[in-house]
Parts: C-alpha cells; sequence; structure tokens
C-alpha cells in the first residue's frame, strides 16, 4: 500500500500574513513529484504544473475535541449531577450521550492515549511525564511512529490548533534549549497557545504561546476567558483566510484541576446549595440518574468511601468550610460551561456548528483526589493536614489569586456518583468512568440519545478518522506508524442497542491495576502511603505480592459493590492471567510504586541566571543553607522595580527598589517578612547578596556591606517555591506577584546582569518508596 496523502504547498499570501508567527518543527509530508507540465525554450511554449496539496473532501466537517479535567461522572447536570452546565446539556440534547465512557484515570495517560488512539503505556505515558523513567513504558516521550491526531488531520487538509492543557513532555524538556520536537507544534499541532505541565494558576497562567513562554500580566481574565478567546480567534483568521477549508481543535481547559479558581460570581450562584454535605448531594444526584437512564436498572449506590465521615457527623465549621470548597468547585466547573458555549455559539453564528464534529470529554479521569480528607487551600504548611480553623481563616480566599485550593476527598465520591473511589485509583471505576458527548448534526439524525456500549479513550481517534472520512498515512514524517488500539464507535452511533465491540481493556497506575473483558472486571488496589492511608510500612508498599485481587460482574454490578473473588477464584485466576497478557504486549511492566525508580532530583550547587532572560526559570531550592547573589547595573537616577521574583501570593519572595529603596520580601501566603537595605545603590555595578544561612534568618548584603537581617519562622524552602510552581523571573515579577505592594510585573527600570544561586546540595533518600505530600 503506498503513502496515502502528499502535499504541495500552494502559496497563500492572506494565510501566510496570519499565520506567520513560527514553523512548526514538522512541516507536512511534501516530497518533489515528477513534473507533469512541458517546459519549452519561452513561457509561451511551456505548460506550467503545479503539486498537488492535499485537500480535504468537499464538505469535510471541522472537528473539536473538548476534554476537561478532573471532573467525576456525576458532577454535571447534563449526567444528573448538581452543577449546571446548560451548554453541555445543549449538545447532550443535540447529540449523544455515552455513560460507559473511560480514561486512563489521570491526567498525561489520558491525553496521550487520546491523542495517539493507542493505550497510554505503549506510547510511554504510563504515568505522568514528569515521572518517566528508563523504560518503554514510562519514558515520557510519545514515539513518532504513534502520530498524533494533528499530525493525521494535517495531511488530510485541515489546520490544527492546541488550546490549553498538554501535559505530554519531560521536565528536562520544557526549558528554553528545547528540544521542541515534542511539544504541540511538533507533532502536528499548528499553532498552540496554552500551558505545558499539568496545572496553572487560572488568575496567572504561565502561558506558552507556539513554543515561547508571553507575559500577559497584568493579567485582567481568567484562563477560561483567554482560551476561549483564542479559539475564536483561530476560528475567525482560518475562515477568513480561506472559507471552505476544514480545522481541527483541540480544546483542553485546565478546569476542573486544582487549583478551583473563579470569581464569586460564579462561586456565590451555589451560595448555600451544598450546605446539606456530600451525603444527601450523593443520595440527590443518584436519584436524578436513575430518572434518566443514566444508570442501568436495579444500580445501587454504594456506601460512603471509608476514611470519608457521615457529613452529619462534622463539626458546623467543618461543614462551612467544607461547603464552601465545593461552592468554588462547582462555580468553575459551570463557568467553564459558559466558555465552552460561547465556542459552540460562536460556531452557530458563522454557520459552521451543524458541520462541525464535537467530542466532548468532560473529565480526562473522576474527582480529584489531591485534595485529602480535609480540603486544601494550597499555602505552604499552613493548610496541610487540613487545620480547619485555618482553613476558616482563608473563606474569602477562597477561588481568588490569592489561594490554589482544592475540595476535600468527600466531594470527589460525591461528584463521581454513582462510583467508588476517584482519580489515579484505577482499580475502581470512580476514577476512570467518566462521561462523552458527542455533537454532530449533519452527521448523527438522533438526538438526545444515551449509549451504553463499553468505550474507552482510544476509540476516539479511529471514530474521529471514520466520521470525517480521513485517510491515515502509513508513514507520517519518515516514521512508520503503529496500529490503533481503540475501536471506532460509528457502530453505536448507528445503533444504540449494538452489542460492545471494545471488549477488553487494561488499566494501571502506580502499581494499581484492573482488566476489563467481556463485562467482567478483575482489580487490585495498591497502596501509596498517601492521603489518610494507614499504611507507613514501606515494605509493604512495594511488595506487589501482598496485593489482594477482587473480581465483579459489570454486567450485573455495575458500580462494583459485589467482589465475586471468594466465589468464583476460577474467573479471577482467568482474568489475572488476560492481564499479565495485556501488560507484557502493552509495556505496562515493570510494576512501580508512585516514584518507583526516579533519580534522586538533579540538584545545581550553582546556577546562574543571565540578563536578556525574560522567562520563568525554575530553581531547585532545598532546606538548609541558600545565597542568592543579584549583579545589577545601575543608570537612572531614580531606580526602581522587580530585580527578581520566586513563586507568587501563596509563597514566594522579591527583591525590588521601591520608593527609593532597596526591599526583599518573603511571603509564605499567610504572613510577610521585609527586610529593607539601609543602604541604597550605587550608579553603576552594584553587588546584592541574599543569604539564607539557616532555616531561621535570613541576611541583606549590598556590596559585601551587610544592610539588613531579619529572623524568619517559616522553612526557606517555602518562602522560595510556590504551590503555583512559579520559579525565578529577572527583571520583572512574571505570573502570580509575589506582593501586592508594587503593581503588575514592576519592570525594573535598570540593567539585571546576572543571578547566581548558590546552594547546600543535599542527597534524596529512598527516592520513590513514599509519595511526599
Amino acid at each position: 500500500m503506498k503513502r496515502s496523502l502528499t502535499r504541495n504547498y500552494k502559496p497563500q499570501l492572506i494565510l501566510s500574513i496570519i499565520f506567520a508567527a513560527v514553523s512548526p518543527i514538522f512541516a507536512q509530508h511534501d516530497p518533489v513529484q515528477p513534473f507533469k507540465g512541458k517546459i519549452g525554450k519561452t513561457i509561451e511554449e511551456t505548460e506550467q504544473w503545479w503539486q498537488k496539496q492535499p485537500e480535504a473532501k468537499k464538505g469535510a466537517p471541522n472537528v473539536v475535541w473538548i476534554l476537561l479535567d478532573d471532573v467525576g461522572f456525576g458532577a454535571t447536570s447534563a449526567f444528573g449531577g448538581l452543577i449546571q452546565t446548560p451548554n453541555f446539556e445543549k449538545l447532550a440534547n443535540n447529540g449523544l450521550r455515552y455513560t460507559n465512557f473511560h480514561t486512563t484515570g489521570i491526567c498525561s495517560p489520558t491525553r496521550a492515549a487520546l491523542l495517539t488512539g493507542r493505550n497510554a503505556h505503549s506510547v510511554g505515558m504510563g504515568h505522568h511525564a514528569e515521572l518517566g523513567i528508563g523504560t518503554p513504558g514510562y519514558n515520557g516521550n510519545i514515539p513518532f511512529e504513534a502520530g498524533t491526531v494533528a499530525e493525521i488531520f494535517k495531511e488530510n487538509g485541515y489546520n490544527t490548533f492546541a488550546l490549553g492543557k498538554w501535559h505530554g513532555n519531560q521536565p528536562k524538556d520544557l526549558t528554553i534549549a528545547g528540544p521542541y520536537n515534542r511539544y504541540p507544534t511538533g507533532r502536528g499541532f499548528e499553532h498552540f497557545y496554552g500551558f505545558l505541565g499539568g496545572a496553572t494558576d487560572q488568575w496567572h497562567p504561565q502561558l506558552i504561546e507556539e513554543t515561547s513562554p508571553i507575559d500577559i500580566e497584568p493579567n485582567t481574565k481568567h484562563l477560561n476567558q483567554l482560551l476561549t478567546d483564542k479559539t475564536i480567534s483561530y476560528i475567525a483568521n482560518q475562515k477568513s483566510a480561506d472559507a471552505d477549508k476544514p480545522f481541527f481543535i483541540y480544546y483542553a481547559t485546565g478546569a476542573a484541576h486544582a487549583p478551583h479558581h473563579v470569581s464569586k460570581e460564579w462561586s456565590d450562584k451555589y451560595k448555600g446549595k451544598f450546605d446539606g454535605g456530600w451525603d444527601q448531594y450523593r443520595e440527590e444526584v443518584f436519584k436524578r440518574q436513575q430518572a434518566l437512564g443514566l444508570v442501568p436498572k436495579g444500580t445501587k449506590l454504594p456506601p460512603r468511601q471509608a476514611g470519608i465521615k457521615p457529613w452529619e457527623t462534622l463539626s458546623a465549621d467543618e461543614k462551612k468550610i467544607y461547603a464552601r470548597f465545593m461552592e468554588v468547585y462547582a462555580g468553575f466547573l459551570s463557568y467553564t460551561d459558559y466558555e465552552v458555549g460561547r465556542v459552540t455559539n460562536y460556531l452557530q453564528e458563522i454557520g459552521q456548528l451543524d458541520n462541525t464534529l464535537i467530542f466532548l470529554i468532560v473529565g480526562d479521569n473522576g474527582g480529584s483526589k489531591e485534595g485529602t480528607y480535609k480540603g486544601t487551600t494550597g499555602i505552604a504548611e499552613k493548610s496541610e493536614g487540613g487545620d480547619v480553623k485555618f482553613l476558616l481563616s482563608q473563606y474569602d480566599k477562597i477561588g481568588t489569586e490569592y489561594s490554589f485550593p482544592n475540595y476535600p476527598l468527600g466531594w470527589s465520591q460525591a461528584t463521581n456518583t454513582p462510583f467508588r473511589y476517584w482519580k489515579s485509583d484505577v482499580n475502581a471505576e470512580g476514577a476512570s468512568h467518566t462521561t462523552l458527548i458527542v455533537h454532530y448534526p449533519k452527521g448523527i439524525k438522533e438526538k438526545g440519545g444515551l449509549r451504553s456500549q463499553y468505550t474507552h479513550v482510544t476509540d476516539i481517534l479511529p471514530t474521529t478518522i471514520e466520521l470525517a472520512g480521513l485517510k491515515v498515512p502509513e508513514v507520517i514524517n519518515g516514521y512508520p506508524q503503529r496500529p490503533f488500539h481503540g475501536t471506532s464507535l460509528n457502530y453505536s452511533i448507528a445503533d444504540a442497542t449494538a452489542p460492545t465491540r471494545h471488549t477488553l481493556q487494561y488499566y494501571e497506575l502506580h502499581g494499581g491495576r484492573s482488566i476489563y473483558k467481556d463485562g467482567w472486571k478483575a482489580s487490585v488496589y495498591h497502596p501509596r502511603n498517601v492521603f489518610g492511608e494507614t499504611t507507613t510500612d514501606i515494605n509493604f508498599i512495594a511488595d506487589f505480592k501482598r496485593d489482594k485481587w477482587e473480581l465483579y460482574n459489570l454486567n450485573e454490578d455495575y458500580n462494583e459493590i459485589n467482589d465475586l473473588s471468594a466465589k468464583n477464584p476460577e474467573k479471577l485466576e482467568e482474568l489475572k492471567k488476560v492481564f499479565d497478557v495485556e501488560a507484557k504486549k502493552y509495556d505496562v511492566y515493570p510494576l512501580k510504586n508512585f516514584r518507583a525508580g526516579l533519580a534522586a532530583p538533579e540538584i545545581k550547587a550553582k546556577s546562574v541566571i543571565y540578563e536578556g532572560t525574560t522567562i520563568k526559570t525554575r530553581v531547585y531550592v532545598g532546606k538548609g543553607a541558600v545565597t542568592i547573589t543579584a549583579n545589577v547595573e545601575i543608570k537612572s537616577k531614580n531606580p526602581e522595580g522587580v530585580i527578581f521574583a520566586n513563586g507568587g501570593l501563596i509563597g514566594g519572595t522579591s527583591l525590588f527598589i521601591k520608593d527609593n529603596k532597596l526591599q526583599y520580601l518573603l511571603n509564605d501566603g499567610v504572613n510577610t517578612v521585609l527586610l529593607t537595605s539601609s543602604k541604597n545603590l550605587d550608579a553603576g555595578k552594584n553587588t546584592i547578596r541574599i543569604e539564607f544561612a539557616d532555616d531561621k534568618k535570613v541576611v541583606l548584603f549590598v556590596n559585601n556591606e551587610k544592610t539588613a537581617e531579619q529572623n524568619i519562622i517559616n522553612k526557606n524552602n517555602k518562602y522560595l517555591s510556590s504551590a503555583s510552581g512559579d520559579g525565578f523571573s529577572t527583571g520583572k515579577d512574571l505570573n502570580s506577584p509575589v506582593t501586592k505592594t508594587y503593581n503588575g510585573t514592576f519592570a525594573f527600570s535598570d540593567v539585571v546582569k546576572s543571578l547566581v544561586i548558590d546552594q547546600v546540595v543535599e542527597k534524596e533518600d529512598k527516592v520513590g518508596l513514599l509519595e511526599k505530600k
């Protein structure tokens, strides 16, 4: 079989102007073809010929994939939840709801499986890219032999755009030094606007456009609005340049992953709505799901998860703060629905919605696990362990830029109704069983239909290819392509009663695992010693032989209430053997604990950040002695501005000149410490040195003269790092500001020649055995 598509570039002036930003790493496949015209001695005697540019078939649909983050099956009103999502409902009521849809149970693997149509371990993404180890299933690099949806669409004559969360690169590849071939623009997307990590501050996002960090501060817009504005801009520009050319858009919000950031306009809509608590929420939602036919007849509500307290036993203070966490989450999700609605409404306005194939995946996994049993505001040390009095002191800040919140686990199980467990625990449906809406008026005539066939995230790409009528090249950019692992859902679109075709699927995350086959499921929970678990025995956590398998018949027990392992040991052993076969086939082995196999973090004893650096630079700062030296040159009469900043409003430090005074501010998210130098800077070259001799004192030097010192309570690494992930920025305070005592980024009026960070390097022991909170 010969290669499906070739490409010839046909110049279009308008497109070249609009899309002249940054060329992707890989262009479309475009080999020179034999000339089919006729060359004469003069142009009059010559017959011109142009290579054909790949063109989508006439009337080919636009395609939009929308992916939300950390949203359980029972969260949205579209699937019986109490969080209002009218735009999701509108899409579902005019399309299809898939009620038996599954992801991989966590961020990076789900995205890798979605984008490639292959199982996550088989494309190197058995866990988050940042937790990669040196084995094929976990190295964090999607191979080029597993072409992405964008690479396929581009070869079929589409424009391709990615917006929002990527989370598919190893951290070592995310510096200005690259390489860039695994960035979105290296994997088939012609344009990218979003963030590369697993989460970002929604009020002060760390954004990348194409491959370059961009400074949007002082920012006044929520990330959802920024993503939607850019999406609409891409569509408007593309359709203005070529109205007949279709586009593919991958719109992956940061919502509703922590931090749960949203304006009070949205969170206050839910004021008092969750005062009845998570037990009442589960009961109400389960009744709605039964009435809507979203769960099979005979399904029962499972018991409250171990460790979650009955709502009625909580104190008044606990109820108040826990309800507020949920109000903010609900507002965040409803606001996300609103911004998704802006995209679909725009498509309607320009006459493109009917011919746009939309896949809305409402959750790359179930409700989040990271909030612990009591919730967190994300402020270093203060909220770890969920001190209720402290959490209450932060009540009005939750959802604002002064917080990095996540709700308690009681709400996670509630939003996962009717399932057990939550994100990342792939032994249970609560981790992987989320929701899917398919909307395509031109191609799907049924409105409001339900589909109960077992489906998986790997099915989306093969389905899209079939519905859009695409050809899949055998070779993309010179790389022979591996087969898809997913199954097209077209059979189910056409027939609601069709038997399931995706009949076998494995799951694995940090040692937890399960196998689904023909309605049966064998699963095993593997402890992590985190989030309230009582296990502290390292040997137990590392020993997979102690894991206890369970067995469920999902055909009769939709949400895994009745463990049949004791009654049917033969079936359990059969499925365990199937898991072993699949694990070997798809590079699941070796099994490992959450951080097992990771090398100790590479810590530089000395880091130098040079003049002209305009991006956030990550510098690891551990406990113990740290010295930061800033070499500056003063040329102005009244210098002012930020010399360097690290972290943000919920934890960080900033060295700046304001009101003719050199100041060093430390912020732990609650309290600040301010050192003011007794000596101003001279004209010309100056050296400013900050010394953390230990965890209790910081000293400020100007040109080797001590000018201020201050005792501190918090450990220096809490000041020098931030839950928001902000790193060092030079000459201005990028993203979340460390303090509001100055406005915006407060750019330095003069020159920062270099920053030098010297630190004591401490070797990390037992890396990988236990997760650190």
